[in-house]
């Protein structure tokens, strides 16, 4: 991965080296970087369709994704809705800390890494280092970001797009933690997933998965998408990354001290 700033580089943290990479990270110095990296009490791996917190149930730590990718749902009635997908160096239940209940269920999508932290050590965090207490605010405020904007796109776009727009997102995030994503970008996201995501029925995500390969934008299979142009993907989708505070016009560039 490439170096963060000066000799810090992601990898000597392999635990926590991408939380907020690309965005915040570059602000905060050594100590900060060790003591992120000090928090992760226990490491575990769990398969396809694991339920790492079930909604409702009271939570006393809050996870870090390391490998792999993680849903948000809700279900209603006999429906599932993939209201956010999480990516490696995301805290996926951070705003737990807080409220102790979520309203949805946090699942594994494919294999994963987590790493735990107790809310015991979040409350040392917010006590004694404000400079880490505030990047995990950031985080949490990153969150409500990226699910403001997949409202913004279930209301503007149509489902063909909707997908492109998933997979732009997928493909910024990931570069944005070094992960460079050249052709293909690869998930083990299955077509309802992507019915679930964008809000259409298992036969329109079908209609539009076809209709990105006909305009010759993309292909999808089993969940992995390939493309000759990303530029172009993203142009169809009506892309703008700003909503992700890496590169553009709300990057983080001053006023963080």
């Amino acid at each position: 991965m490439d170096a963060i700033r000066g000799d810090i580089r992601s990898s000597d943290f392999p635990l926590t080296g991408e939380f907020l990479a690309g965005r915040l990270r570059e602000h905060l110095d050594q100590d900060d970087l060790n003591y992120i990296e000090g928090l992760i009490e226990t490491v575990e791996e769990h398969g396809d369709g694991t339920r790492l917190l079930e909604r409702g149930d009271v939570t006393n730590k809050s996870t870090m994704l390391i490998e792999g990718y993680v849903f948000r749902t809700i279900e209603s009635g006999d429906r599932r809705y993939i209201v956010g997908v999480q990516v490696p160096g995301d805290f996926v239940d951070l705003h737990g800390f807080a409220l102790k209940r979520l309203d949805h269920s946090i699942v594994a999508a494919g294999p994963v890494k987590i790493g735990s932290v107790s809310h015991e050590s979040l409350r040392t965090v917010m006590q004694d280092r404000p400079n880490i207490a505030r990047a995990m605010w950031f985080a949490t405020l990153l969150d409500a970001s990226i699910h403001r904007k997949w409202i913004q796109i279930l209301e503007q776009l149509d489902a063909p797009k909707r997908i492109a727009h998933l997979y732009a997102e997928l493909h910024t995030r990931l570069e944005l933690i070094g992960r460079t994503v050249p052709r293909a970008l690869r998930t083990p996201f299955t077509q309802l997933d992507l019915a679930d995501m964008c809000g259409v029925s298992a036969i329109h995500a079908n209609r539009a998965v076809g209709k990105l390969r006909e305009l010759g934008v993309a292909e999808i299979r089993r969940g992995d998408l390939y493309t000759d142009d990303w530029d172009r993907l993203k142009r169809y989708a009506r892309f703008n990354a700003d909503y992700l505070y890496g590169d553009g016009a709300l990057k983080l560039d001053e006023g963080w001290n």
